[in-house]
């Protein structure tokens, strides 16, 4: 026992000397350590622990406290306690000299490596001194390492310490396989194959082997050897495994163009992590196309999205191809244009582009003008096999396309071409263009254009018509009267279809100019003719008869006339009340008289019943029906209280009353006019009148204490008010409107209520009006409102109307359009005023009272298209605010049969929008297109078109369509902010979906 304890104390270090008691504890210390170290070699770790902790406390030998930390540490280690880490570090730092610190580090790293915690393995292995270890210790330390680094794929790492153990007895195998791996990862297939061959015989190697080896054979070139290996691998194989063969063999099949052995390996690929990218759907998408199943093929292309690479060219290139094969022309041109988009392949690039050209001429393009494309392939390829073709595209595509505008751009930008009919031709439709969107000055600037190219005589004539038609509503009818008649005698006239109505537009010249003899010629012979217009024939029937009416030949205006109350067409009611005053100037007031009666009884609703109940009243007094007359008056202002003929009618009753020697009923008449029309010429009449029946009374205090109390009569101050009045009125009357405003003001200033207050109010506000001073006339406007009605009083609310709707003051400019629509007299204003109330409300957002008044604009039978177009649009655009579908799409379908330009584009779009949400996509899809060919100048509802495309593909199951169409729009449209958010969430929400099924998409995160 003693010498045991003496080899020991060697061992440890320790040179004493002690007394007896000092030996004895140091014998006690000596075997709980050894009670310690078994427990440690059992694999006893934390009883160890404990123990070797117990015996560090109580012992006072440096040698012993350093043994016991290293053990402590050690089966800190073995237990993966979570300070293990600072034990070692701690009893290296203690320790420095301690011959256990090489052994502690491997110790340390072989615990991680056993345990598969390779960077902990490493970060001990790191530290160890390997001078200090024997051959077997060695090639442990080197193959642990080099497989610790080839865990993390770090292959150049693990290969340095792989081959200072290939071959060794223990390692040497096992080595050689990691680092085959390592050469096959890197491509280096001959070494790889060197090494696999030698542990092919090896169980434990040789199961993947045949994977292994068929993938390098197919990533060599060697698609034979790559199908034979992995067939020979694929019945053994495990899931992944198997699928992983399946790509590798289908592949080889696709590379030796064995198209159709390839499909069914490459369909069974089960992708990695359940996803496959876009190569993978490239390949069996091409097989698919290679054996002429097309609509298979579209199915696996139309999965690539995102793609940015080579196969992708090629495979939306063949994707468009597929949808050409199958007549899905549309999904083709949106392809091809992805095609040409991009530069991999310069080949494919510049047929794409071409086939994208031709179909956008085809069937329209609403990403960019059909002309634009066709310049721009000829500039990229001005050598092309193809240039005869696309330029007679070209040529086409503007007339076509309708976007004259762009057209027109691209014309005069480019100086080499040199076809200049074509020009002659946009000119012209861009100028008709302009005239419909009621831009006549500017349409009148393309018509000359058009004309400065006289080469197609059609056209010459049909732009000499519209430039006649710009200058007939701009006012200048001596200037129309000219280009009509320039026209007529264009050699191309009788060829246009404007032609057929040429007598129907001079006799409307004419008839403006006053010249009423050549407007009776043109009237009555276009009304000879046959096949016109059914509407347009009753007009022209309408003002031949006021031409004869105005030439004094009556009998033929009653002819005419009763053509129009024949066919009872819109403006029978005119007709008719002019056939009535016909009778009069032929002195047959019988049948005048007749006629009112019969009017009135027919017509209930008609503008013109007031002037009808005015003249009944006239014609009967002069045919000395006293009684009646008085009676006829008395239903218009029963009937018709807000009638500007009730002052007249008041002050004819009184009038009568005066001649009949009635003078009390005539006063009586009198007041009424002046109290409630204070102002206006009746109320001046009256008080003139009345004077009269005063004097003869002889009651003249009476009149001039009456007098006093009208604020519009001075009688002291009446000449000095005429005169100031007639000076300014005369200003106004040669045109001087700076004269006239001077003077207006001046005599407001000095009569602020004088005889003529309502006139020079109402004059001066129209002068403000005619100079674009509209916030001058507002409150002279404002004046003649605020009395009762007057001659003025239509005029001032129609103006004041246009003066608040054109600076978008809806809420001032509703009461006055109210007022409007309640007092007006001509028809055309009832119209204006209903029409724009309904869009006020709209713009405040009344969506009912919006519906109300188009409504009210659609009862009227006397509208135009445009305006129904303008009811039905609003309409439309209510019932989708408050979510009343049905109305909706009824109201937009009205629309598209009467619609033009931009209102034809929007219903278009919206016949798309509610078969999209009825899932009826193809058919939506096809209205789409029907929009981007027939109106691509409308550029706002070709782009929500676009976006409405893009979720009908997606509807079909077309992800590739409704993706790049999606990211198109939100590249090319980014001046409407609003769709192209609408396209980004859109296209989020899709790209998150085919995430899930395809590893090549980015996603948003």
């Amino acid at each position: 026992m003693k010498n045991y304890i003496y080899s020991m104390l060697l061992v440890i270090g320790v040179s004493i000397s002690i007394t007896a008691q000092q030996s004895a504890i140091y014998t006690n210390d000596l075997v709980l350590f050894n009670q310690a170290l078994e427990l440690y070699n059992n694999k006893q770790f934390l009883a160890a622990q404990n123990l070797f902790d117990k015996v560090r406390d109580a012992s006072e030998d440096e040698n012993i406290d350093a043994e016991c930390t290293y053990y402590i540490a050690n089966c800190a280690v073995w237990l993966n306690q979570r300070d293990a880490d600072q034990l070692l570090e701690n009893f290296v730092r203690q320790y420095p000299t301690s011959v256990k610190r090489n052994a502690a580090y491997m110790d340390a790293a072989t615990y991680y490596f056993d345990n598969g915690k390779y960077a902990y393995a490493r970060k001990w292995y790191d530290k160890v001194d390997t001078s200090n270890l024997n051959r077997f210790q060695k090639e442990l330390y080197d193959f642990n390492n080099g497989y610790a680094y080839f865990k993390i794929q770090r292959f150049n790492e693990a290969k340095k310490f792989l081959v200072r153990v290939q071959d060794s007895p223990k390692y040497g195998a096992r080595a050689k396989y990691y680092l085959g791996f390592i050469a096959y990862e890197g491509d280096n297939y001959r070494e790889a194959d060197k090494l696999f061959d030698e542990v092919r015989d090896m169980d434990e190697y040789n199961k993947n082997l045949s994977y292994f080896q068929s993938d390098m054979n197919f990533k060599s070139g060697n698609f034979r050897g790559a199908i034979e290996e992995g067939l020979v691998q694929l019945p053994k194989s495990k899931s992944l495994e198997k699928s992983e063969l399946n790509k590798i063999i289908g592949e080889s099949y696709f590379n030796l163009e064995d198209y159709k052995n390839a499909i069914p390996y490459l369909k069974e690929y089960k992708g990695r992590k359940g996803k496959w990218n876009n190569t993978d759907y490239y390949y069996l998408g091409y097989a698919y196309y290679k054996e002429g199943d097309y609509q298979n093929a579209i199915s696996e292309f139309n999965k690539i999205v995102d793609g940015r690479n080579a196969p992708a060219q090629n495979a939306y290139y063949h994707l468009a191809e597929s949808y050409l094969k199958t007549d899905q022309k549309q999904q083709a041109l949106n392809a091809f244009k992805n095609a040409s988009e991009m530069d991999f392949e310069g080949k494919i690039k510049e047929d794409a582009l071409y086939n994208y050209a031709k179909l956008g001429y085809e069937i329209g393009n609403s990403f960019e003008s059909t002309p634009n494309v066709l310049l721009r392939y000829l500039k990229l390829y001005p050598d092309t096999e193809h240039e005869d073709e696309i330029k007679e595209l070209l040529i086409s595509s503007y007339i076509t396309s309708k976007n004259y505008k762009e057209a027109m751009n691209l014309l005069e930008g480019n100086n080499n071409y040199g076809d200049r009919s074509v020009y002659q031709k946009v000119a012209f439709y861009r100028g008709l263009e302009l005239y419909l969107s009621n831009q006549y000055e500017r349409a009148i600037v393309y018509f000359n254009k058009s004309l400065n190219e006289r080469i197609n005589p059609i056209f010459i004539a049909r732009s000499l018509f519209w430039r006649a038609e710009s200058y007939y509503v701009l006012g200048d009818f001596e200037e129309a009267l000219l280009n009509f008649e320039e026209y007529v005698n264009s050699n191309g006239a009788y060829l246009t279809k404007e032609y057929a109505d040429i007598e129907y537009h001079l006799g409307y010249t004419n008839f403006k100019l006053k010249q009423y003899t050549k407007s009776t010629d043109n009237f009555d012979a276009f009304s000879k003719k046959s096949g016109v217009d059914e509407i347009k024939l009753m007009d022209a029937y309408l003002r031949l008869g006021d031409s004869h009416f105005i030439s004094s030949k009556y009998w033929p205006a009653l002819e005419a006339y009763n053509k129009v109350i024949e066919k009872n067409g819109p403006n029978s009611d005119y007709a008719h009340y002019q056939k009535a005053i016909s009778y009069g100037f032929i002195d047959k007031n019988d049948q005048k008289i007749e006629n009112l009666e019969m009017f009135l009884k027919v017509y209930r609703e008609s503008t013109y019943r007031d002037d009808v109940m005015f003249t009944l009243g006239d014609v009967y007094i002069s045919e000395n029906k006293i009684q009646q007359g008085i009676d006829a008056y008395n239903r218009l202002i029963d009937d018709m209280p807000r009638s500007s003929y009730v002052p007249k009618a008041l002050l004819k009753q009184g009038l009568v009353y005066y001649n009949g020697d009635k003078g009390e009923n005539a006063l009586a008449k009198f007041k009424k006019v002046v109290a409630e029309y204070p102002g206006t010429d009746e109320a001046i009449q009256a008080v003139n009148t009345a004077r009269l029946i005063y004097v003869d009374l002889g009651r003249t205090d009476e009149y001039a204490s009456w007098v006093k109390g009208l604020s519009f009569v001075d009688i002291s101050d009446a000449d000095l008010d005429n005169t100031s009045y007639e000076a300014a009125e005369k200003q106004f009357l040669d045109g001087n409107d700076k004269g006239a405003i001077t003077g207006f003001k001046k005599y407001l200033n000095e009569f602020p209520t004088g005889l003529h207050a309502m006139k020079g109010h109402f004059y001066l506000a129209q002068l403000y009006f005619k100079n674009q001073n509209t916030d001058e006339a507002i409150p002279h406007y404002e004046y003649v409102l605020q009395k009762d009605r007057t001659e003025f009083t239509e005029r001032a609310l129609a103006r004041l109307s246009q003066i608040y709707l054109e600076s978008s003051t809806y809420k001032n400019a509703i009461p006055v359009l109210e007022r409007l629509e309640q007092y007006a007299d001509y028809p055309q204003n009832i119209i204006f005023a209903q029409t724009n109330l309904m869009k006020c409300y709209y713009q405040l957002g009344d969506y009912q009272k919006t519906i109300e008044y188009a409504d009210k604009v659609l009862t009227n039978a006397k509208i135009q298209n445009d305006v129904k177009s303008d009811a039905q649009i609003f309409i439309a655009r209510a019932a989708m605010q408050t979510s009343n579908m049905s109305k909706a799409k009824s109201a937009y379908a009205e629309v598209q049969k009467i619609a033009t330009g931009e209102l034809a584009a929007e219903a278009l779009y919206h016949d798309a929008y509610f078969k999209n949400l009825e899932g009826n996509y193809k058919a939506s899809n096809n209205v789409i297109q029907t929009l981007s060919k027939d109106f691509p100048g409308y550029r706002f509802f070709g782009c929500k078109g676009l976006v409405l495309m893009a979720k009908n593909f997606y509807g079909l199951n077309d992800a590739y369509q409704a993706t790049y169409i999606l990211e198109t729009v939100i590249k090319n449209f980014t001046d409407y902010p609003e769709v192209v958010d609408e396209a980004s969430i859109e296209l989020q929400v899709i790209k998150a979906n085919e995430a899930k099924t395809n590893s090549s998409i980015q996603t948003e995160q």
